[in-house]
């Protein structure tokens, strides 16, 4: 069950309740905070494939560490290091986590991700997204997102270093508040990944799936 409540917190989030749902307020932003953004839109929308090693830190503050692998539009993986028994992979429209400890696979549209903000064909920051806060210093630029529909189904706040502008690194906070961070190092932006890498199969139906 732990494990499970931290994918939660990565990157699953309960559906908001569309009748209860509230727009959500976006940004108040200088002419100079708008230029930023378009370029930081511009960016993330040209950043097709990524690979990054990863330290994260759950709600409940413990650490663990490993490899991600992003690639739009719709694919990421997150192989955590061994010990840990977890893998979480995302392709054809869904996220899968895998707990071997747990024997445990669960499934749920990527749609319902923060996450899955990164991940589309195209990245707009406006119209189906609502920044809600904007920041920039001259060692970083801070953006919450959410989805302008659902905004109860949590907020992606990317970290990303100026000059020249890189992604190092986010926050999610999942529909019930809790809060999971996660830094990047090592960073590789381009390149193509084996398909592999996005398909899970799972090894109580197909023994010798793509698992840790």
């Amino acid at each position: 069950m732990k494990h499970l409540l931290l994918l939660a917190a990565l990157a699953f989030a309960a559906p908001a309740v569309p009748a209860l749902a509230q727009a959500p307020r976006a940004a108040a932003l200088s002419d100079s905070d708008q230029a930023a953004l378009t370029r930081l839109q511009a960016y993330l929308d040209g950043l097709r494939t990524l690979k990054a090693r990863f330290v994260q830190t759950g709600p409940d503050g413990k650490t663990s560490t490993g490899t991600a692998w992003l690639e739009r539009p719709g694919r990421m993986r997150f192989e955590y290091d061994k010990p840990s028994p977890l893998l979480l992979v995302a392709g054809h429209g869904t996220v899968i986590f895998r707990d071997n400890q747990l024997d445990q696979t669960s499934t749920i549209p990527l749609s319902q991700t923060p996450l899955g903000l990164l991940l589309g064909d195209t990245i707009t920051l406006t119209g189906p997204v609502t920044v809600t806060d904007f920041q920039r210093t001259p060692t970083q630029i801070v953006a919450t997102l959410v989805r302008t529909a659902t905004p109860g189904d949590g907020s992606l706040t990317l970290m990303l270093n100026p000059s020249p502008i890189q992604l190092s690194g986010w926050n999610v906070v999942d529909a019930q508040g809790r809060l999971t961070r996660l830094r990047m190092t090592d960073i590789e932006q381009g390149g193509a990944f084996d398909e592999s890498l996005f398909s899970f199969k799972d090894p109580d139906a197909e023994p010798g799936g793509n698992t840790p």
